[in-house]
């Protein structure tokens, strides 16, 4: 294997060195990072999934210079690096909010908390995002439109209604998708799981009130009528056999455990190395099994535990969203490197994508800050106030 090549693994560890040494004089110079909560572990491991997906596209920019298709990279490891990440984030959703419904048994849930607190914390992050992209899209445009102004409208429209029926091209700009890296694709998943929550709920015993079982069955519905993949909904499978999981104190004790941790490891091995996608079942399966041990409060080695690791899975969300831009920006518009005869050597195109590492965590950090944490702490209020006008109506909601 070529030590500076295309899909060399050495650039991939080099970046999450680098991004880890960003983000601990992050903590150093910003404080402590949150104290770890109840599942410590997934904390720190969603930080790592996200720069996961962004190296799978660092790599995929390269052979999309030279090749001008967008596509896997011919690359098991840096296919995984972005497949199985998502397939791990799925999980994580399937874990959490499943767990959530078990609770629920011996303490109420509230639901519209729970609904409100999904729309604060993924709607400004990803209108911060479109911003992003309608204003490279208009610079891309030379400021001008070239379809009818409605047209483009209804394309920004798909856009913001997180790409759920499609992500088309704006305004004739053809690369409108790569701005982004594509990555809205998995959110419409997010929200249809949100949604068939309270339906998930009677499974396990707790009965919503009627308008939220009727959003659930609308989700349903809609999901049976568009073109989900039906592996990613495994994906939230994984995530709730690991809730049910890790109710078992003999499983806990047993996935702290060093032993757990060398399982862990050679699960990820396994999946890369017998299977091309992170999208075949066996992967799937691979994945969920080490999920499930994470889960249970493994912490590989102490790595996920670590204050770094929490940081940078903060910030998760924002490096998810985020990194499609910025290589979007140092390729296409600072390097232009997309076109003819412009494209650049492996060692050189990997080095952009490390100076740009230390960028990707600083601007993530800085878009958790200051967009997604004002956003999730403004949950108890915006529900108070939105509960203060549903008792006023005759369907009492809120309730």
């Amino acid at each position: 294997m070529d030590l500076l090549g295309p899909v060399s693994p050495l650039p991939a560890v080099a970046a999450l060195l680098l991004a880890f040494a960003t983000a601990a004089l992050l903590q150093r110079h910003a404080g402590a990072s949150p104290a770890p909560g109840r599942f410590a572990s997934i904390d720190g491991l969603r930080g790592y999934l996200a720069l996961g997906v962004s190296l799978h596209h660092g790599c995929i920019w390269y052979f999309y210079q030279h090749s001008g298709e967008w596509k896997l990279p011919p690359s098991r490891l840096y296919t995984h690096l972005g497949h199985s990440s998502v397939d791990l984030f799925f999980m994580i959703t399937g874990f959490l909010f499943f767990s959530k419904l078990i609770a629920a048994r011996q303490r109420p849930l509230d639901w519209l908390q729970l609904v409100v607190s999904r729309v604060l914390r993924l709607v400004p992050l990803y209108l911060f995002v479109m911003l992003l992209l309608f204003t490279t899209v208009a610079v891309l445009s030379g400021g001008e439109l070239h379809e009818p102004a409605r047209t483009v409208a209804k394309q920004a429209l798909r856009w913001l209604g997180f790409t759920m029926y499609g992500n088309p091209p704006i305004n004739q700009v053809e690369v409108t998708e790569i701005i982004v890296a594509g990555v809205t694709w998995s959110l419409p998943y997010e929200w249809f799981f949100y949604g068939a929550l309270p339906l998930l709920a009677l499974t396990v015993g707790v009965l919503p009130r009627w308008p939220y079982l009727l959003l659930g069955l609308v989700s349903v519905t809609a999901l049976l009528n568009w073109p989900a993949q039906p592996m990613y909904l495994w994906a939230f499978a994984g995530g709730i056999a690991a809730a049910v999981g890790c109710r078992s104190a003999q499983l806990c004790r047993w996935a702290a455990s060093h032993f757990a941790s060398v399982l862990i490891l050679a699960c990820l091995a396994a999946a890369v190395t017998l299977f091309p996608l992170g999208t075949d079942y066996g992967s799937l399966g691979l994945m969920a099994l080490a999920f499930v041990l994470i889960a249970c409060g493994n912490s590989l080695f102490g790595l996920l535990l670590h204050p770094v690791s929490r940081l940078l899975g903060e910030s998760a969300y924002s490096i998810y969203l985020l990194h499609g831009f910025l290589l979007f920006s140092l390729f296409h518009l600072v390097l232009g490197v997309d076109r003819p005869g412009a494209a650049l050597p492996a060692a050189v195109h990997w080095g952009w994508v490390l100076a740009l590492t230390p960028v990707l965590v600083l601007a993530s950090h800085a878009s958790y800050r200051f967009i997604e944490a004002p956003a999730m702490r403004a949950t108890s209020a915006a529900t108070a106030a939105l509960r203060r006008r549903l008792q006023k109506s005759p369907d009492r909601l809120a309730a």
